[in-house]
């Protein structure tokens, strides 16, 4: 920038001065020829002032005359170099050089007699010595002025006429006086005057030049070093640092491309602080920046000099490994990491336990390019969040977005609008067994996807989709719509048992759904207390809030509530005193260890559970017995209803057997 500048400004500059000094000489040249204009119409109004008018028109002067003419214009001394006197008929009538013969330019004689205006031009006099110069010069300059002679002029007081100067008389021309004056003198001030004009506007135009240039050369270094640190700063974060997801990004796809090309793997670590909304919240976010800022610092100064660190915004870092040996390499590597938030960390006068959850993916092992690593590794983050364990690896199983998921997605719409007759969606029932007598109590709806390419789909391959979508609500519309169709049919048979229906986080932080449940009750004929709905722990926990008034309605509506994998979630015992439920089901993970022999522990959590329930005037239903140990055990402990394969599997309702001829069920093997 600055290289060009210097061109084009000189070029510019140069072309500036010329055109200045130029136009200053012409002004000053143009003035010279007036003021040597005024002065020979001053020396015309003396020439002509002892002359008749009628001296003009004979072109003819006595020498009186000529004397007369001699001693009005002595005044002007050498200045005047010839005199003439010119009729208009172009005769010479006086020569102040006693020349008795001349011939008049008669162009410029002819246009002073028509215009009345003076006719000046610089001209060479050559042949004549300028008085001082050195002898045998023969060439200078002079000025040649054709002044027109107007009547007033002739006889008229010489006073009178000097003072007029260069406005003569308005009458008619009569001739012409040929003055010429030396011009020498104004040449050369000219001159003088064109150096010093030169010599000001260069010497301003290089000043200004040298001031332009060094402030341009001062801006367009500044702009480049600007320019690159905003360059740098594009590629780090501003508050730690780190590379950005920018720089990561390219990192990333260099690292992988070399490895793919080389048989190599490369490892990506994502993490994240849990609940760093709630810091930012509670201790503002200077503290929040001061956190990022010291986790930033602990996990540069924790890693290979070859691995690339970087945030991605928010709370969310990132480890890049170039060259990691294997999956469970990089897994350990996580957990290293993860030790590194377990020292607190020191906010002000305040230490701050913090926690993460950290996702690993590699390639070739997990993703074909930069781009599905990211994606993974995000996925493996966000698993180990959801089930809190810390640290978790790439699982399809949890991807709910992998394009195989995507497509199953794109399924399960066709199969929700399919018509009635031919759904591929169907409701199971599974029995609901009283320990005590073996009698069946109830059944809870479960729901079966009979996929055209894949078969018989349970609800934990497409429930998940589902939520993650928004269409659970269709999915909990047709489960509630089936099943109270199906309790109408058993209750005109006589036969109805109540009927448990699942309801995701989602239904029931809306009163809408009471709507549907108790608009299709009433539309079907159904008694209220034939139906229960069932919710999980977490869903509970999550937002008790919106959930609590949503539970109240279906209570007062007289449809029964069920709180489903309990012992997994947070709920309070204060809350779970005040909630509007009739039931807890004993989540399925305390249930597998309770077979004769096995930990002692878990029967005292179940015993505990059992305790608790009993004691708020709550039923227990243990779900997942397999074994007939299994539901001796609980039968021992006080629970008091059970499901599983044990009993039966989730079956159509064709294949439910009516109470009435299900005999009395062995609760022991």
């Amino acid at each position: 920038m600055t290289r060009y500048f210097g061109v084009v400004s000189v070029l510019a500059m140069a072309a500036l001065g010329v055109a200045l000094v130029w136009v200053s000489s012409n002004v000053m040249q143009e003035q010279s020829v007036r003021d040597g204009t005024q002065s020979a119409t001053s020396v015309m109004a003396y020439a002509a002032a002892p002359l008749p008018p009628e001296s003009f028109a004979g072109g003819v002067l006595t020498m009186d005359q000529r004397e007369a003419v001699a001693a009005s214009t002595a005044g002007f001394g050498e200045r005047i170099v010839e005199l003439r006197l010119w009729s208009t008929a172009g005769t010479l009538m006086y020569s102040s050089s006693a020349a008795s013969v001349g011939f008049p330019d008669i162009e410029r004689l002819n246009a002073v007699m028509v215009s009345a205006a003076p006719d000046a031009q610089v001209l060479d006099d050559v042949g004549r010595v300028a008085p001082g110069s050195a002898v045998g010069a023969t060439v200078r300059e002079v000025l040649d002025v054709y002044v027109p002679v107007h009547a007033s002029d002739a006889h008229g007081a010489v006073d009178e006429a000097a003072d007029q100067g260069d406005a003569p008389g308005t009458d008619a021309v009569i001739g012409a006086a040929e003055v010429m004056l030396d011009h020498t003198a104004a040449v050369d001030a000219l001159a003088d005057a064109r150096r010093t004009v030169t010599l000001v506007v260069a010497g301003g135009l290089v000043a200004l030049w040298l001031l332009l240039f060094r402030t341009v050369h001062t801006t367009s270094k500044r702009l480049q070093a600007t320019a690159l640190e905003n360059a740098r700063l594009a590629l780090l974060d501003s508050l730690t640092g780190l590379p950005n997801r920018r720089l990561l990004a390219d990192r990333m796809r260099r690292d992988v491309e070399t490895a793919l090309a080389s048989g190599g793997r490369v490892g990506l670590v994502l993490l994240d602080i849990d609940r760093f909304k709630d810091i930012n919240d509670s201790l503002g976010h200077d503290h929040g920046d001061e956190l990022l800022e010291q986790v930033a610092e602990r996990l540069r100064g924790a890693l290979r000099d070859e691995d690339v660190v970087a945030r991605l915004g928010g709370d969310e870092f990132a480890i890049l490994l170039p060259d990691v040996r294997s999956v469970a390499n990089a897994e350990r590597l996580a957990r290293r990491v993860r030790q590194l938030f377990v020292p607190p960390f020191q906010l002000g006068e305040m230490s701050l336990h913090v926690e993460t959850s950290v996702g690993v993916a590699c390639i070739p092992d997990h993703a074909h390019d930069a781009s599905s690593l990211m994606r993974t590794a995000d996925v493996a983050m966000y698993t180990a969040k959801h089930h809190r364990t810390g640290v978790a690896v790439y699982d399809p199983d949890e991807d709910h977005s992998s394009p195989a998921r995507l497509v199953l997605l794109g399924d399960l719409h066709t199969a929700i609008d399919s018509p009635p007759d031919t759904s591929q969606l169907v409701m199971h029932y599974q029995p609901k067994i009283a320990l005590e007598s073996g009698e069946t109590v109830g059944y809870e709806a479960l729901m079966r996807w009979v996929h055209p390419d894949r078969g018989v789909l349970t609800p934990s391959v497409f429930i998940p989709l589902a939520e993650q979508s928004g269409i659970i609500h269709e999915l909990t519309r047709f489960a509630l719509t089936a099943t109270i169709l199906q309790l109408a049919r058993w209750q005109s048979h006589g036969t109805p048992l109540p009927v448990a229906v699942n309801l995701s986080a989602h239904d029931v932080t809306s009163p809408a759904v009471v709507d549907v449940i108790e608009g299709l009750l009433a539309e079907h004929g159904v008694t209220p207390e034939l139906l229960e709905v069932e919710i999980t722990e977490t869903a509970l926990v999550a937002d008790p809030s919106r959930i609590v008034p949503v539970l109240q309605r279906l209570d007062d509506l007289g449809v029964k509530v069920a709180i489903d994998d309990f012992g997994i979630g947070n709920t309070s015992i204060s809350q779970l005193r005040d909630l509007p439920v009739d039931e807890l089901k004993i989540d399925r993970l305390f249930v597998t260890d309770l077979r004769e022999g096995g930990r002692e522990s878990s029967e005292v959590v179940v015993q505990a559970m059992v305790d608790l329930a009993h004691s708020f005037g709550l039923r227990v239903v243990a779900e997942g017995v397999e074994h007939a140990e299994t539901a001796a055990v609980l039968r021992r402990l006080g629970v008091d209803r059970a499901q599983g394969f044990l009993w039966s599997a989730a079956v159509p309702p064709s294949e439910v057997v009516p109470p009435a001829r299900r005999g009395r069920v062995p609760t022991t093997g």
